[in-house]
């Protein structure tokens, strides 16, 4: 049957009532994507002017940023650099910085000296080194290639030996193999990858990756053992000791 000019008419308006249908939809998804686009980017703003308020301090040998201060309201002690000799040379392999709670640290430290020492004692560390005032260390990597096994292989050794030295039980030497976690061994740690290990309350070693937790350890003898590696008799940079001893001996 032909169609008539009627129906004709009747279908095109149909079709082009359609058409502006769909350019109001396709409009309106536009809009939406847009809106959410530049909420992303004010986002983006804001994270970059929050990072720009938090005050860097930079680790001269490395050139490692640290914040002054971190989000738990601990502050940056002192910063220095672990250096491991391979073959004839001394490589770094990162850059560290000290962390503490200085209100607590300030407290402790008032509770056991009736008067600031002219320097910093080897009673003085100890006194920091055995409490269970919130510490931290954050390594950011240096050396490139590092991976995973290298870093807890590394940590085994130096804290075997320092368990060692306070007399440690053979299961203490297994607990500190915990420190580095189920992370696995083939993990890369390119140059600026973040590690921190951290003293909680109640003497426990938390360990951070990348910013993931992996592993939580509870024990006494390990958390002294590890901040022996930065405060002990044979740290790491004794520069960095000497330092945190200076920023103890300002909170008298």
């Amino acid at each position: 049957m032909a169609t008539t000019e009627a129906e004709i008419k009747e279908e095109k308006s149909v079709d082009m009532a359609k058409e502006e249908e769909q350019l109001k939809v396709d409009a309106k998804e536009e809009s939406v994507t847009n809106e959410e686009k530049q909420n992303g980017k004010e986002e983006e703003v804001v994270k970059e002017e929050k990072e720009e308020d938090v005050k860097m301090e930079v680790e001269p040998s490395t050139g490692v940023k640290f914040p002054v201060k971190v989000s738990d309201g601990k502050q940056l002690n002192a910063m220095g650099v672990r250096k491991k000799r391979v073959t004839v040379l001394n490589v770094t392999v990162y850059g560290f910085g000290i962390y503490g709670d200085n209100d607590k640290l300030k407290q402790l430290l008032k509770s056991k000296f009736e008067k600031a020492p002219e320097k910093p004692t080897k009673e003085l560390f100890e006194t920091v080194i055995d409490s269970d005032v919130g510490l931290m260390v954050r390594l950011v990597i240096v050396f490139p290639g590092l991976t995973m096994n290298m870093v807890r292989k590394n940590f085994d050794e130096v804290l075997g030996g320092v368990l060692k030295k306070l007399n440690g039980a053979p299961e203490d030497f297994e607990v500190a193999k915990r420190l580095m976690g189920e992370a696995t061994d083939g993990i890369k740690l390119s140059s600026g990858s973040v590690i921190e290990i951290t003293r909680l309350p109640g003497y426990t070693l938390q360990t951070k990756v990348k910013d993931e937790v992996i592993s939580t350890v509870q024990s006494e003898l390990l958390c002294r053992a590890y901040f022996h590696l930065y405060l002990g008799e044979e740290p790491f940079d004794k520069n960095a000791k000497e330092k945190f001893g200076a920023s103890l001996l300002s909170l008298f």
